[in-house]
């Protein structure tokens, strides 16, 4: 699923990395660098939204096959505390809904070592018309 998301999706290659993936949860890593961060060295909401649309992406991909055209239709994510300076953030993905045009999933946020989730994302996917 990486070299997909590489051949896909260049220019996120190198900030992220699949962690678990399976029938039941993805867990994917954001590799917190400088650019992520926001002034107060936090890593920053775009970021964050970032990792949540990718690991949906990625979840759902892992289960139709390879479709580079499905699109985000929908997120809405809540940002609920600072994410852990310096620290990776992981996402918690699950898909909740696998259908013939939408993909409907479910993500926790949280910075690596911590229990709280520091965001939580509901997005969407539209899938492209089956071919045939």
């Amino acid at each position: 699923m990486a070299v997909f998301l590489d051949e896909v999706f260049p220019q996120v290659r190198g900030m992220f990395g699949i962690d678990r993936l399976d029938e039941e949860l993805l867990v994917m890593r954001l590799f917190a660098h400088e650019r992520h961060l926001r002034p107060g060295g936090t890593v920053s909401g775009p970021a964050m939204f970032s990792l949540a649309d990718v690991s949906a992406y990625v979840a759902t991909m892992a289960r139709i096959g390879r479709e580079a055209l499905a699109v985000t239709t929908n997120c809405s994510i809540d940002f609920m505390r600072k994410p852990v300076a310096g620290q990776d953030v992981l996402a918690e993905c699950r898909v909740l809904k696998l259908g013939r045009a939408l993909s409907v999933c479910d993500v926790l946020l949280f910075s690596e070592g911590q229990a709280a989730p520091v965001a939580r994302a509901n997005l969407t996917y539209s899938l492209p018309p089956a071919k045939g």
